[in-house]
Formats: C-alpha cells, sequence, structure tokens
C-alpha cells in the first residue's frame, strides 16, 4: 500500500489538515529540519516508517515544516544517530533506544527488554501506563524528547551455522545481537556483536559471526542470511515488542510552536502503527520462501529457554543495584507486564491458541 494511500486511510492527514492547517498556513514558520535514520533505505519497512513520518508532517503542514530522511551512514553511521541528536549536529532520528546501552542501561526499556513486553503491551504501557513519562525524565539527561514510532512485533531468534540443541551449544558462539540481550546471551557463553544492520550479512559470510540476529522474515530475507546460514531459530526472546522512536533535540522540541509538536506526536504514532502493520502483512508470505528454500525453522529447546530467562533476571537485579534509573524503569515494566498478562491469559491467549490449533478447520 503507497503511504499517501495508508494516510489517507488513517485519517491522519485529513485529521491533522482540517485541525492545523488554517493556523499553520497562516502564522507557522517555514521549519526544515534532517532526520538521520539508524537504518539503511534498502529495508523499506524499518526506514521507511521515518519517511513516512516525513512525509505526514509535511503534508498535514502545506509543505512549511520539511524534514530530510538521511539513512544510516550519509550524516554518521546507524549506531550514532542519538549522539548527533544529542550534540545537535541533526535535530532528530529514528532508532532503536537499546542501541546506546552502552550510554546507561536505561536505555534498553525504550526499545526492549529481554523477556519484556509484548508489542502491545510496550505500546499500552508508553502511552497508559506512564513508560513515556519516565523514559522522558531519563532521556532529557542526555538533550533528547522521545516519541514511539515504531515497532516490529516479536522478533526470530536468528540465524545459526549449527544447530542449537543445549545450552552448552551457545558456549564461544559469536553472535551479532542488539542491545542489552548481548550482556544477558554472555552468561550461557555467547559473544556478543553489536553491529549495524546492513554490515552483517559480510561478516556473516567471512566467518567473523556464527551467528545473528536482526527484525524477522521479511528483512531476513532481504539482507539475505539464508544463503549462508541454515537454522533459523524462534522465538526472539529478548525482543517481545521492540519499539522504534524519533529521539528529538530536547532544546529544539521546546522551541517549537505548538501547533507543531501536536503535529510531530501525532505523526510518530501514526508511524508507530504503520511500521508493525506493514511487518505483519509482509512477514508471513516471507517466512513461506524462506523455507521453501532451505531454511531449517526451529524453536529454541526449552532448556535455552529457561537458562536465558535465569540469566536475564540475574543481571536485572545486578544492574538495578548499581543504577537507580535502571531498577525504576525495570519494576515499573515487570509490574506492568505482570498485570496485563492477568488479562492476556484470558482473552488474546485463548483466542489466538484456539485457532492456531484450528487452522486447518476453517
Amino acid at each position: 500500500m503507497k503511504r499517501r494511500q495508508f494516510l489517507r486511510t488513517a485519517g491522519l492527514a485529513a485529521t491533522v489538515s482540517a485541525v492545523a492547517k488554517p493556523a499553520i498556513a497562516q502564522s507557522m514558520p517555514e521549519l526544515r529540519w534532517r532526520l538521520t535514520s539508524s537504518f539503511p533505505k534498502s529495508l523499506d519497512t524499518i526506514y521507511g516508517a521515518g519517511e513516512a513520518f516525513a512525509n505526514a508532517v509535511a503534508q498535514a503542514s502545506d509543505n512549511k515544516f520539511q524534514i530530510q530522511v538521511f539513512a544510516a551512514g550519509e550524516i554518521v553511521p546507524g549506531l550514532q544517530a542519538a549522539d548527533a541528536v544529542q550534540s545537535g549536529t541533526v535535530e532528530m532520528c529514528h532508532t532503536a533506544s537499546y542501541y546506546y546501552f552502552g550510554k546507561d542501561p536505561t536505555f534498553t526499556f525504550g526499545t526492549a527488554v529481554p523477556f519484556g513486553l509484548n508489542s502491545r503491551m510496550q505500546t499500552a504501557w508508553m502511552y497508559f501506563g506512564g513508560g513515556m513519562e519516565l523514559m522522558n525524565d531519563f532521556y532529557q539527561k542526555f538533550n533528547i524528547f522521545a516519541l514511539p514510532a515504531g515497532n516490529t512485533g516479536a522478533q526470530m531468534g536468528g540465524w545459526f551455522r549449527k544447530e542449537i540443541k543445549e545450552v552448552s551449544d551457545l558456549n564461544g558462539l559469536k553472535m551479532r545481537i542488539g542491545g542489552f540481550a548481548g550482556r544477558v546471551i554472555a552468561k550461557l557463553g555467547v559473544v556478543p556483536q553489536q553491529i549495524a544492520g546492513g554490515d552483517i550479512y559480510p561478516a556473516l559470510e567471512k566467518g567473523t559471526l556464527d551467528a545473528c540476529e536482526w527484525v524477522g522474515p521479511y528483512d531476513d530475507e532481504k539482507l539475505g542470511f539464508q544463503k549462508v546460514a541454515q537454522f533459523y531459530y524462534y522465538p526472539g526472546w529478548w525482543e517481545g515488542g521492540p519499539m522504534l522512536h524519533n529521539f528529538i533535540n530536547l532544546e529544539k522540541w521546546n522551541a517549537l510552536p505548538r501547533a507543531y509538536k501536536s503535529l510531530i506526536s501525532t505523526a510518530s504514532s501514526m508511524a508507530n502503527e504503520w511500521m508493525q502493520a506493514r511487518y505483519d502483512a509482509a512477514n508471513p508470505a516471507a517466512l513461506k520462501r524462506l523455507v521453501a528454500a532451505g531454511a531449517q525453522l526451529r524453536p529454541f529447546p526449552p532448556a535455552v529457554m529457561d537458562a536465558s530467562l535465569r540469566a536475564a533476571l540475574d543481571l536485572y537485579a545486578e544492574v538495578g543495584n548499581a543504577n537507580a534509573d535502571f531498577k525504576k524503569a525495570w519494576e515499573a515494566m515487570l509490574a506492568f507486564r505482570n498485570d496485563q498478562y492477568l488479562w492476556w491469559q484470558v482473552a488474546e491467549l485463548t483466542y489466538d491458541s484456539y485457532l492456531v490449533r484450528n487452522r486447518s478447520r476453517t
């Protein structure tokens, strides 16, 4: 579906224009911002959400507010997008918060933590569970204001050159894995590597990596991982509902007119929906193609899942004891997740489980 068609369907352009356009056309300033993405143009969904956002802002402001989108590497490397915003090199970026866990592990909660929230829970926590306020209190220490602007849905566990039958098979494995999850899986003997999306395939092909994870079937097929690794594992327990954000330089955000703040917030919410809807639509066919081409689909063994959960909980306790911001975010998110599952197991899980078991009958 073309972006313009999507915006008409969602009602964003019409709604925002009806409210804001008269004021913008008469009195709002003309602004030109730059947005650096953490992703290459070839990944048309995770990168494309940034473009969809910028197009929505331009259309609703009658082109008075234009945001030019740059792919990873055009201004700064993908994993330095937040640094460019923090320093004021660019006004904003589209990125995954957990890429910057090296600055402070609390950044992880903006995207996903191992055994954390699924995508709907992540959205609910951010918008109505206090997550956005909690995280923006934290981000302001880095001169950043953040708005949710995408979600991939639950991710895959990644591509492995060899089959993983037990926990010991992970020992010494060199794996590309994003964010804080690398510290968890290191407890199981894995040697984590944080590498930008466009650089993963060459490393896997050369043998610098033994395994990698990215997003899911649609992107993984584009990146060609099936050509150099055979075993495709699930689930990505470290990314049950990974959220992307628009990071905005705090001073630039504070200086915006209220109408433009409202417009950016609304367009960011649209991008948040746009990205997951597009992945959900594209992943099933891509998974069929990958399996037909020889990918060996495997669930992580229960022993690996259990060991990973224990390692994650141990690490949360260790980091929380040394970092008050991390502990506050973890406890808030955990309480929200546990309450959510009280409801989830009654309706959502029961409904989905029944239909999965009975697909052939309907």
